[in-house]
């Protein structure tokens, strides 16, 4: 208590006398820690009177002793916190010149670096305000109380920054010093280590309440996008080439999850900031995104009120990324001006990638934006409310096609990485498999397919969601269960539970009083059939293919034997048999479906060959001498007066015949010391071979000798779907065509090229045909054309036919052959045959028939007719054929042209990477595997056949051949790289065929244009090409039916607009994008200036030119906008080469349209001859009546010449000058025409022709 007492007296005494400031000083120095509490409680006694200069001297003393002792860090927190707080607590009552001086204090600690705990910083924010609040202060020159906060924001010293930050918070600050410190602040981001920022980040989002908010955010996102970057770059580069150590990837993302949820804590806390950050993002092209920014957005979506914005903003950023690139492909022009653009779909991707270092928070919002794209952006409904059928197989081509696809890559992704949302994916999926019914559902089975296969263990453990939605497959469409069921395939080999809780509800649903149900459980039990195979099967090339995954590799007889196996089975096929009293579909189903079970197991094959011998029978007519062979009542049902098919006989027909011919092909390799022993074989199979050989036998045999008289479908019968009768005729004339298809792809095989054999098949053959022709004449009465019926033969079959048919020289097929190669129908039956399987493959991505569902088997396929089809084409030409158009039919040569166009549009959409495999069945060029190469082996050879048809006279011009092959030249065209010499040769040839043929054919000429157009588009820009085209046709005064479109102009203005940052800037005087911009915009105007001086005739092509017109103003008017926007922010930046291009426009464009219009409204024809300008004005009444084009082009010359009068006011240049009044549309006086009738007025007066006047006047009127 001495030692205390003591220490205040001396304190006191130093302070009211001793020798100075020095000396007090340094006893306080002297003191120990223990004794701080003191120095506090002796300040409030050392403090004189605020009037008194000595009092303000030692408190002046104090702080300069106090504020480097509180930063030392020797003292206790609270005693420091004390401390300040004192300090604080006095500061108002200091002088201007003491608060002066401790401001500089200040000012210098925090230049040196002194400042490293922050502590003492506290008490700044006080003294600036003291300081503030003096009324006058005279210190040094002038009003020094800014100056402190000027000197303050100088110079940081890197340590110092958060503190610092923190302490700003409290100083009063003008926007024009916050704008400074912010920028500041967001500089010293780079010299921290990286533990530092989110703090830093914590202190500034504070800080940014006082405003700039959005400069804040931006330099945020920006730091952390220039870190991906660098550490992007760096793992390219490879860490051996730095010299400075890298920053690990795990610690930077660490800090920007950290960071992130700063951000989104504060804008929970300052909605102002949240939507300033969504309205900082709207204005923009989103250039500005990266995955830092997607993943910001994704985790500020979890606050309700930003959700439905964020997944719009990255919706439109998403789909203008795809549409953009979609657009660049497909002109060479902006792939020049914008050769790299950034893609938002690998920002998404790449913010799942990085989400695995613990993002939890962003995961969630990963999920809703994967499942907001395949909604928003999956197939739609197809018309009248039924599902579309599945697209295409093929790679996503259309932006909304590649925005599904995004969100499925999205939530695959999500699921293998993040264990927490697992079960949420799988559980929107399968709800989604189950609600949309009335919509197409393939892409969300096609994502629960990834997931079986990447992760199947995992999804395991989710089994009982599978199982829950198993219990509704009755209910759901066929398509979806057929999907949902090959899917989870590879689960049922690993999980016995799943497999038995499957079995159930499907034996449920075979009797369920639904059709669709029975059709689901009857897929069900085929799929189970086809991928449980039995012990002892033989290995096949379909068997190979089935559904696996390379992560199973379970063996499922090791648990469960042959016997067990095979029981399962037999109890299947056992259940399906009930089936074959069911519906017609139903049954289709399991014939469709047995023949692939046979290729699977075949073990299985004497149950399933007896059971359809036996469903056979019911059909079959034993008696040899009865006629026909093939009991048709029994295959129809009737109920009231409606007749329905009840057994489609040539699909069982079709089954047990392939099913037997795959037996038979396969026996020899099982067996191949036993061929002798035919018999016993075929006692072990049940004796159901040689019953069936009988059979087809016989029934071929009596139906070659059947007439259609003993169908009753002869010329007399009725086949109108009015009548019962009708219904029922056509039901027979189908099933008889399809027995007869049947029996000849089974002869064929059997006649092993034998004469005799094609003959009876020739005269099979002959019966179908007869059957058919009559059925063509009879339903197509009252209607434009009669669609034929699927064939029954497999497109294996009809591959192998046709190569046969046409290129098959073996001497000893040649007398067999020769039988059907007589027959023009034969070999255009065969032909049409292929054209509808190819359509159907590439309708729907499977054709009917064996291996019809196996993507490789009918590449194959596709593969031989191309190359059978291509030879036939090349090698016979069409005008030795004769006959083709004697009778109005296509030739040969012309259907197998169509063949080769729908082989290439098949193959280019659902096997886009396998093109090259596919041309290179033709060519024995070196380099095979060059897509451009092969390509253009084939270009050549239909370059060659359109010149040999160009080259004739008019009359022999085939044009529907041309066109054809101008398809052709347009399919493989886009195969061409556009940078090789390949491309640049095909569109000389192209150009040149333009100017040298003048075949006076519509269709033709709008397909050489087309193709001309779209080659150009990729190698130049075509507008130069349509300036010389329009010349052209002015010169000819012919018509047109298209010209170019402006769609890449507008895409080139509102990425201009929206790439202009605000605010003024000085751009570079040659702007390349506006350059080209202008002097496309001014070839295109010289184009149409051309044009509109043409006399057109009425028709479509006068409507598309005033639609192109008006097209053309409406662009011209958004380039005015934009240059409205420059002007705005940047006075006197309007380019000479606008005001060109105004001048263009007003003195020679806009006159010419509006005598254009005068012309078109008028009907000004040439020619004398009156019926003929009766019938052109009749078609140009009906055109104006028709359309609104005329209206629309006016509308938009005069939005055009309203913003180029705010556009002159402000750039200060006059471009109304180059415009002319425009015509008044309400009151218009043709001043040659008005004289015209005038003198003729005067003339029939002076002849007193009275009566005739009014008539005159009345056409003069019209």
């Amino acid at each position: 208590k001495f030692t205390m007492i003591a220490v205040m007296d001396k304190i006191l005494s130093l302070s009211e006398g001793g020798d100075g400031p020095g000396e007090l000083q340094q006893y306080l120095s002297s003191l120990s820690n223990d004794q701080v509490t003191f120095k506090v409680i002796t300040i409030h006694d050392a403090w004189s009177p605020h009037n008194d200069p000595k009092g303000s001297g030692r408190r002046l003393l104090l702080y300069q002793h106090f504020i480097p002792l509180c930063e030392s860090g020797d003292l206790q927190s609270e005693v420091a916190a004390d401390i300040i707080g004192l300090l604080m607590l006095e500061a108002p009552n200091l002088s201007g010149a003491c608060l002066a001086e401790v401001a500089s204090h200040f000012v210098e600690a925090i230049k040196s670096g002194k400042m490293a705990s922050g502590k003492s910083l506290e008490l700044f924010p006080s003294v600036l305000t003291a300081l503030a609040a003096c009324e006058s202060l005279s210190f040094g020159k002038g009003n020094y109380w800014y100056s402190p906060l000027s000197s303050a924001l100088a110079r940081w010293e890197p340590k110092c920054v958060i503190h610092l930050t923190t302490m700003f918070r409290d100083v009063p600050l003008s926007p024009e010093e916050l704008q400074f410190l912010l920028e500041k602040v967001l500089r010293m981001f780079g010299k921290l280590e990286l533990q530092e920022v989110p703090p830093l980040i914590y202190q500034l989002l504070l800080l940014s309440a006082k405003g700039c908010k959005k400069q804040v955010l931006d330099g945020i996102i920006g730091y952390f996008n220039e870190q991906d970057l660098q550490q992007k770059d760096e793992q390219e580069r490879g860490d051996m080439e730095l010299e400075v150590q890298a920053i690990p990837k795990d610690q930077l993302r660490h800090v920007e999850g950290t960071a992130i949820l700063h951000i989104v804590f504060a804008i929970r806390l300052d909605h102002d900031l949240g939507r300033e950050f969504l309205k900082s993002l709207k204005v923009t092209t989103f250039s500005n995104l990266c995955p830092f920014g997607v993943a910001l957005l994704l985790s500020v979506a979890r606050i309700q009120r930003y959700e439905d914005q964020v997944f719009e903003l990255l919706k439109g950023a998403i789909t203008k990324s795809f549409r953009d690139e979609f657009l660049k492909q497909g002109s060479k022009m902006l792939k020049d001006l914008f050769p790299e653009c950034c893609s938002v779909a690998q920002m998404i991707r790449d913010t799942v990638s990085n989400s695995v270092f613990g993002w939890d928070h962003v995961t969630q919002g990963l999920v809703q934006l994967g499942f907001f794209l395949m909604d928003t952006f999956g197939p739609k409904p197809g018309p009248f409310g039924k599902p579309a059928e599945s697209g295409p197989s093929g790679a996503a081509r259309t932006p909304n096609q590649q925005a599904c696809l995004l969100g499925r890559q999205v939530l695959l992704e999500g699921f293998k990485m993040h264990e927490p949302i697992r079960g949420e994916i799988l559980e929107q999926v399968l709800n989604r498999l189950v609600t949309k019914t009335a919509s197409p559902v393939h892409h969300y089975i096609d994502l629960f397919s990834d997931i079986v296969v990447s992760a199947p263990m995992i999804l395991l453990e989710s089994a009982s969601k599978v199982t829950e939605t198993f219990d509704n497959l009755s209910y759901l469409p066929l398509a979806t269960v057929q999907g949902l069921l090959k899917a989870v395939q590879p689960l049922l080999k690993v999980s016995m539970s799943l497999k038995d809780s499957l079995i159930l509800v499907l034996r449920k649903a075979m009797f369920s009083s639904q059709l669709d149900g029975r059709k689901s459980a009857v897929t069900g039990f085929l799929l189970l059939l086809k991928n449980f195979k039995v012990l002892g099967s033989l290995a096949s090339s379909q068997a190979s293919q089935g559904i696996s995954s390379s992560q199973i590799q379970v063996d499922v007889h090791s648990r469960y034997n042959s016997a067990a196996n095979e029981a399962f089975c037999l109890e299947i096929l056992s259940g399906l048999r009930r089936c074959l009293g069911q519906q017609a579909d139903v049954r289709l189903m399991l014939y469709e479906g047995f023949y692939d079970v046979l290729r699977r197991n075949s073990q299985l094959a004497s149950s399933i060959m007896q059971t359809l011998l036996s469903q056979l029978r019911r059909y079959y007519e034993p008696e040899q001498d009865l006629m026909p062979p093939v009991k048709l009542e029994p295959c129809i049902t009737a109920q009231g007066d409606q007749v329905f098919l009840q057994e489609p006989l040539g699909h069982l027909l079709s089954c047990t015949v392939h099913s037997l011919l795959w037996l038979q092909s396969q026996r020899p390799l099982a067996r191949p010391n036993d061929s002798d022993d035919e018999e016993a074989e075929d006692d072990e199979e049940g004796g159901y071979k040689s019953e069936l050989m009988a059979i087809l036998d016989s029934v071929t045999r009596r139906l070659v000798k059947s007439e259609l008289e003993d169908f009753e479908l002869d010329k007399s019968a009725e086949f109108s779907t009015a009548s019962s009768v009708g219904v029922k005729n056509s039901i027979y004339a189908v099933l008889v065509m399809g027995v007869y298809e049947v029996l000849l792809e089974y002869n064929f095989i059997k006649a092993n090229y034998s004469k005799s054999g094609l003959e009876e098949l020739l005269e099979l053959f002959q019966r179908y045909q007869k059957l058919a022709e009559i059925l063509k004449e009879k339903s197509g009465k009252g209607r434009t054309s009669a669609k034929p019926p699927r064939s029954l033969l497999s497109m294996g079959f009809v591959s192998k036919l046709l190569t046969t048919l046409f290129r098959d020289s073996t001497l000893s097929r040649e007398e067999g052959l020769s039988v059907l190669r007589s027959s023009p129908d034969f070999l255009r039956y065969a032909l049409a045959v292929a054209l509808q399987k190819i359509q159907q493959l590439e309708d729907s991505g499977h054709t009917d028939g064996p291996d019809g569902h196996a993507p490789d088997k009918a590449f194959g396929f596709l593969c031989d007719l191309t190359g059978v089809l291509m030879w036939r084409y090349t090698n016979i030409p069409g005008a030795v054929e004769a006959g083709g158009k004697k009778e109005k039919r296509c030739s040969l040569s012309q259907m197998c042209l169509e063949g080769l166009l729908r082989i290439f549009t098949t193959c280019t959409q659902r096997y886009p990477d396998r093109t090259a495999q596919l041309l290179s069945t033709m060519t024995t060029e070196p380099n095979a595997d060059d897509i451009t190469e092969i390509s253009f082996f084939y270009i050549r050879q239909f370059q060659r056949s359109l010149f040999n048809q160009l080259s004739g006279l008019e009359e022999e011009f085939n044009s529907k051949e041309a066109q054809l092959l101008i398809s052709i030249l347009s399919v493989l065209s886009r195969q061409l790289e556009p940078s090789s010499q390949q491309f640049v040769s095909m569109i000389t040839w192209t150009v040149k065929i333009c100017k040298e043929t003048s075949f006076e054919d519509i269709a033709f000429t709008k397909g050489l244009l087309s193709l001309l157009f779209g080659l150009h588009a990729l190698y130049k820009s075509p507008v130069s090409l349509m300036l010389e085209l329009c010349q052209d046709i002015h010169s000819q005064m012919g018509d047109i039916d298209q010209v170019p479109s402006v769609t890449d102009m507008d895409w080139l203005i509102a990425k201009k607009k929206a790439d202009r940052p605000s605010g003024p800037l000085t751009a570079p005087p040659q702007d390349p994008v506006e350059k080209a911009m202008t002097v496309q915009l001014g070839t295109l105007l010289t184009a149409l200036n051309e044009l509109v001086q043409t006399a057109l005739l009425p028709g479509g092509g006068t409507d598309t030119l005033l639609r192109a017109l008006s097209r053309t103003y409406t662009t011209l008017t958004t380039l005015v906008k934009y240059y409205i926007q420059v002007c705005t922010s940047q006075p006197g930046a309007l380019p000479t080469r606008f005001e060109k291009l105004v001048r263009l426009s007003g003195s020679h464009l806009t006159p010419q349209c509006y005598s254009f219009i005068t012309f078109v409204q008028t009907g000004e024809l040439a020619g004398n001859d009156k019926k003929k300008k009766r019938r052109d004005e009749a078609s140009m009444a009906k055109l104006l009546r028709e359309t609104k084009a005329i209206p629309n082009l006016i509308f938009s010359i005069e939005q055009y010449e309203k913003f180029l009068i705010t556009l002159s006011k402000k750039s200060k240049v006059n471009l109304m000058q180059y415009m002319k009044l425009s015509t008044s549309r309400d009151f218009r006086i043709n001043a040659a025409t008005l004289e015209a009738a005038l003198q003729e007025q005067d003339a029939s007066q002076e002849a007193e022709d009275t009566p005739p006047q009014p008539q005159k006047k009345k056409r003069k009127k019209k």
